[in-house]
C-alpha cells in the first residue's frame, strides 16, 4: 500500500516532465549546474551547430516545429534556410522531411550529403530522422505499387469484360446465322 503514492508521484512526474520538478530537485542532477542553466537559454528559432549545450534541444525543437508546421510555415522557413552551409542544408532536410512526398527525395539527398558534417553528438538524431524518412518513402512506394497493381487489375478486368461482351455479340450473330441456315434447310425439305 505504501508503494501506491510513490508510483502515483512517479507517474505524474513522467507524464508532466522534468520541467515541473521543483528547482531543488534539478540541482541534484548529474549535469553540472552551469550546463543545466545554459540549457535554459536554448530557444533559437533556427538550429545551428554553434552552441554545444543547446545542440540537441534546438534541433529537436526545430524537428517538432517542422512536423507541426503547415505548408506556409515550411515555405517561409525554407527561404530563411537558404545557403550552402551544412547546418542550413540539414535544417532544410528536417523541414522538407515533413513536406510533400516530392520534397522527401530532396530531404533524403540533403541528409545523406551533409550528415557527416554535423557534430558527432547530433549525428545519431539526424541519422534516426533520415531512417524514419526512408521508411516513410518505402511505405509510400509499396502503397503506390499496390495501387498501381490494383489499377492494372481493374484495367485487365475491364478489358476482359469488354472482350467477353464482344465475344457474346459474335456468338449471338453466329447463333442467328445458324438458325437462319436451319430454317432454310427446313423450308427446302
Amino acid at each position: 500500500m505504501t508503494l501506491r503514492p510513490l508510483l502515483a508521484c512517479l507517474l505524474a512526474i513522467w507524464l508532466v516532465g522534468c520541467e515541473s520538478l521543483p528547482r531543488g530537485l534539478m540541482e541534484h542532477s548529474t549535469e553540472p549546474a552551469s550546463v543545466v542553466e545554459s540549457v535554459a537559454h536554448c530557444r533559437a528559432e533556427l538550429p545551428s551547430f554553434t552552441d554545444e549545450a543547446c545542440l540537441l534541444r534546438e534541433w529537436v525543437d526545430f524537428g517538432l516545429a517542422s512536423q507541426r508546421g503547415d505548408r506556409a510555415w515550411r515555405d517561409a522557413m525554407l527561404k530563411r534556410l537558404e545557403g550552402e552551409e551544412a547546418e542550413r542544408r540539414l535544417a532544410r532536410a528536417v523541414a522538407l522531411s515533413w513536406g510533400s512526398h516530392r520534397q522527401w527525395v530532396l530531404a533524403s539527398e540533403l541528409y545523406k550529403a551533409d550528415l557527416s558534417a554535423a557534430p558527432v553528438t547530433l549525428q545519431p538524431l539526424l541519422r534516426y530522422w533520415l531512417n524514419e524518412l526512408e521508411r516513410r518513402r518505402a511505405m509510400l512506394g509499396r502503397l503506390n505499387a499496390a495501387r498501381s497493381s490494383q489499377v492494372d487489375s481493374e484495367a485487365r478486368i475491364t478489358a476482359l469484360e469488354e472482350e467477353k461482351a464482344a465475344l457474346a455479340e459474335k456468338l449471338e450473330a453466329l447463333t442467328a446465322i445458324e438458325r437462319s441456315i436451319n430454317l432454310r434447310q427446313q423450308n427446302e425439305e
